[in-house]
């Protein structure tokens, strides 16, 4: 979906600005000198009076109005943020199912639109930090994960502790729960914890009836990711599809701007400018 907005939004652009242009370029000069024509004290009237009286026709008129916008907005969308809307609970409970979410996209560098090829590399990914990407299996979805393996580590699942480098990753229980967007459809329970994943900090839940899938010494490939969903047990993510491109990176997920409750039809106003890990 976001990838078909971009289009649209370039598309809008750039026919926006050549209507323009050929209106300033070739019809301009002859309203101009057509109203000097029909209005004999044309010179001496105001500027408002000027500009109705050479007011260009209604395409070419919205066509200038709107140019400038659209051009903000895809420069703001292409180089500085854009929102993403999460669809799935695979995140809870750091994020739920209905938060939307401005993605920053210089954090991982600044790319190239629609190719993806870092002209300036400003940052890198880092362990905990939450990343959009790419789907590697449909790469006209974006996908919502923390980032657990960096290139170069070593990840390890065991009976639901993560391990990077040999390191068991901390985790406290909070508490015993079910998941708050499933809650009305009788969901399994699950039990939180306070997680560090790197020098973030994240809570997540594991579900003690769904079975741990185990595996060791899975090392991260140069230029890709592993990544896992903070619903440990309800999310797809590096342990069913393999690594995540960094190529694919869309940038750094940063701040829940809205939120909506579909179960409630409300807003969740507690919710909006949390900051994310």
């Amino acid at each position: 979906m976001g990838i078909y907005f971009e289009w649209g939004l370039f598309v809008l652009t750039v026919v926006s600005g050549i209507i323009y242009l050929i209106d300033q370029r070739f019809f301009y000069k002859q309203r101009v000198a057509r109203a000097r024509a029909d209005i004999a004290d044309f010179d001496s009237l105001s500027k408002k009076a000027k500009e109705e009286a050479i007011k260009a026709p209604l395409l070419a008129d919205y066509s200038r109005s709107l140019f400038s916008v659209f051009l903000i907005v895809f420069l703001i969308r292409s180089f500085l943020v854009e929102p993403y809307i999460v669809p799935s609970g695979s995140m809870l409970p750091t994020i739920q199912l209905g938060d939307f979410v401005l993605v920053s996209k210089f954090s991982y560098g600044i790319r190239l639109p629609f190719v993806g090829t870092k002209v300036i590399p400003i940052g890198e990914p880092h362990t905990g930090d939450i990343a959009v990407f790419k789907d590697p299996a449909n790469p006209q979805v974006s996908l919502i994960k923390t980032i657990i393996g960096t290139p170069g580590d070593r990840i390890s699942y065991i009976n639901k502790q993560l391990y990077i480098n040999d390191r068991p990753v901390p985790q406290t229980l909070i508490e015993t729960t079910t998941e708050p967007n499933n809650a009305n459809l009788g969901s399994t329970a699950v039990k939180e914890y306070h997680s560090i994943i790197g020098i973030k900090s994240h809570n997540i839940f594991n579900a003690p009836a769904i079975p741990a899938t185990d595996f060791k010494d899975l090392v991260v490939p140069k230029g890709e990711y592993f990544m896992m969903g903070d619903n440990r047990d309800n999310s797809d993510d590096s342990r069913m599809w393999g690594f995540a491109p960094e190529q694919g990176f869309t940038g750094r997920a940063w701040v829940i701007f809205f939120s909506w409750d579909s179960t409630t039809h409300s807003v969740r106003f507690h919710r909006i400018g949390t900051l994310l890990p």
